[in-house]
């Protein structure tokens, strides 16, 4: 019997081997994604979709390196390098994605004053994507998460969920950390589970 609802978190050229911000082994969570797209009955993708001049990057501030922490309209930020900036390689779904069988998908990050790790909201939760309309519409009340990265995008797009109600299934295998301090993903994990959140 097929699941209700996949999510799969920024599979993206930038974010695997080679690209602007490569996440450790994240290549490995686009087979494992493959793996299992068959088994749901709705895969809806996610993507960083940033302009060129977004302030979340390092290069647009004077005297920030890439890694740092300031704030962002109030809100704690990492500086990042530039990355997946809409229309470019970088942001494009990985070439080995079964992108056949996703039939929606959520672009996030596009205002340029703030950043947007959930999939649901940006980080202040004054913008929203369409992604909770579309579940909404199609009456979808539970889905997993595949995706990248376990300590940012993934994690706010699952607590985001459990917020609004949802219920929803982190498959760990699926999912890979930045880990910019040891054992951010463990305690990402801790959190998810916390929320409620299944970590299967």
């Amino acid at each position: 019997m097929q699941r209700e609802c996949l999510i799969l978190v920024d599979l993206q050229n930038d974010f695997l081997s080679g690209g602007a911000l490569a996440v450790p082994h994240g290549n490995e969570v686009v087979q494992v994604a493959n793996r299992r797209l068959d088994s749901y009955a709705c895969v809806i993708a996610t993507q960083d979709w940033h302009p060129a001049t977004h302030r979340s990057f390092a290069s647009q501030h004077v005297r920030l390196a890439v890694g740092e922490e300031f704030l962002l309209g109030g809100l704690p930020q990492v500086a990042w390098p530039d990355h997946c900036i809409r229309g470019t390689w970088g942001a494009a779904l990985a070439p080995q994605l079964r992108v056949d069988k996703i039939h929606c998908l959520i672009t996030k990050g596009e205002h340029p004053e703030i950043d947007s790790y959930s999939a649901f909201f940006d980080n202040g939760g004054q913008q929203s994507t369409k992604l909770d309309s579309y579940l909404r519409s199609r009456s979808i009340r539970s889905f997993d998460v595949i995706g990248l990265a376990t300590d940012y995008c993934v994690m706010a797009t699952v607590l985001d969920g459990r917020t609004l109600g949802y219920d929803v299934s982190v498959i760990a295998q699926g999912c890979r950390g930045v880990d910019r301090n040891p054992g951010d993903s463990n305690r990402a994990l801790d959190r998810m589970r916390d929320a409620g959140a299944m970590i299967v």
